[in-house]
This record gives structure tokens, sequence and C-alpha cells, in this order.
């Protein structure tokens, strides 16, 4: 029997890149997916990848609403959720003298307010034993010139994997973090950068990961599962890196 077998997992942010690797890994491991996302077609070709009895949502996390109709449709459905692996969110960059406050407003609504407002709402579905699974960054140990906005939500979600881990175990629910360096997604193609200049960007982040590579959405897939799974039932709270060595030496 895999691991997975009999559980339902949900995916926010489960339509592309790291999101959708690791809900086909669920799915592989005999997972029941419920995955979201803001792009119609995008959830609809996650759908058909994942079998017939997944489930797609459009949802668009950190608006108002949207964590209470989220937990709203899987209760109409009758779904009760095994792990989450709260992923959705956004990647917004700039110098300091250019940052504007709807900038930090739509970074924090996105990976903060949408993960925290989440959780809360889904609390009443997961089942005995789940597991939680924040997405974080090792943008929030590594001081990146003009990721102040984006370092400074992952490092909130971090915090909030340790807190909501005490909150939560009591009620059999694990709470940890997994933190990726350059991962090779569809994220970078949407900085809006000219092709030259993000050749140029990619180069120099890679030079700076002693694995002298990206990696790969697959292989934070495999971080996630495990920390979902009942073989780290014994690691609450945790931050588990996965970045190459980049912000370890």
């Amino acid at each position: 029997m895999s691991t997975f077998t009999n559980k339902t997992v949900l995916v926010t942010g489960g339509n592309s890149g790291i999101g959708l690797a690791t809900a086909q890994a669920f799915a592989a491991q005999g997972a029941r997916l419920v995955v979201t996302g803001r792009d119609p077609a995008t959830l609809a070709q996650a759908q058909t990848l994942l079998g017939a009895d997944s489930i797609a949502l459009r949802n668009e996390t950190g608006t108002p609403g949207a964590a209470q109709a989220l937990a709203q449709a899987l209760k109409d459905q009758g779904v009760r959720l095994d792990a989450i692996f709260i992923n959705a969110g956004v990647a917004k960059f700039g110098a300091l003298e250019d940052i504007t406050e709807a900038l930090w407003d739509d970074t924090f609504n996105a990976n903060v307010k949408g993960a925290y407002f989440t959780i809360q709402a889904l609390l009443p579905l997961l089942n005995p034993g789940a597991a939680i699974v924040l997405n974080g960054s090792i943008n929030a140990h590594i001081g990146m010139p003009h990721s102040s906005v984006y370092a400074a939500s992952k490092a909130a979600l971090i915090s909030l994997a340790k807190t909501l881990s005490g909150e939560l175990v009591g009620r059999g629910i694990r709470v940890n973090v997994v933190s990726p360096g350059p991962i090779s997604t569809p994220l970078y193609n949407r900085l809006g950068l000219p092709d030259a200049q993000l050749s140029a960007m990619a180069a120099s982040i890679q030079e700076q990961v002693p694995l002298k590579r990206f990696g790969t959405p697959e292989e934070l897939a495999s971080a996630v599962l495990y920390l979902a799974s009942p073989q780290a039932a014994f690691i609450v709270g945790t931050e588990l890196i996965v970045d190459g060595g980049m912000s370890q030496l």
C-alpha cells in the first residue's frame, strides 16, 4: 500500500510549478487531491493530470472571504483532509525605494494572511493525525537585495509554523515548513524581466549554489511528502531547508 492511500490532500496553488509537482507526487502515492489556483485553464489541466477523483477549485488566497469559501466548498462535497500544503503565494521584488504599499499589501495578503486564514478555516475539516506543511523560502535567511518584502513574508510563515505547531499539536495536528532555495519553476518567467536580464540573474543565482544548479519541483515535492508522512510523525515545528547548500555555505 502506498503512503497516502485513502488519504485526501489539499495543495493550494496546486495548478503549476512546485504546487503541481507536489500534487502529482501525492497522487502517485495514492492520495486523492484537492488543488486550488487562480487560473481556470491550468486548474483544468491539473485536474486531468491528477485523476478523475481529484477536485480543482478556483480560489485566490488572501482575498476577502477566500478561505471561508474554500472551506465551505470542501464541506459541501463532504471532503475531510489528512494533509495540507500551503503553497499559494506571490513573489514580488524591488529596491527599498521602489516598494509601494500596494506591493507590500499584495505580498502579505497572499503569502501570510492567506495562509493563516486558510488554516483557520480548514481546521474543522482536518482528520486526527493531519499534517500541515507551509512553503517558506531561504530568502527569509540570506538577506538578498531587493527581496525585503518577500523575505519578510516568508519569515512570517516560518514563525507561523513554530507557533501554530505548539497550538495545534494537542489536537494531533503537526505543522512544519519547507524552505526552498532556487527552484526551476514558471515563477521566474513571471517576473517581467527581459530574457537577457533573466538569464543573467539565473546564472548569478546558480553560481551561489554549492551544487551549481537549480533544484527541481520534484525534489522539493519529496521533502513536502516526507514532512506530511507518518515517517515524520515526531517532527513538529521544524523548518526543512531544500536549497543545494545555498544558505549554509
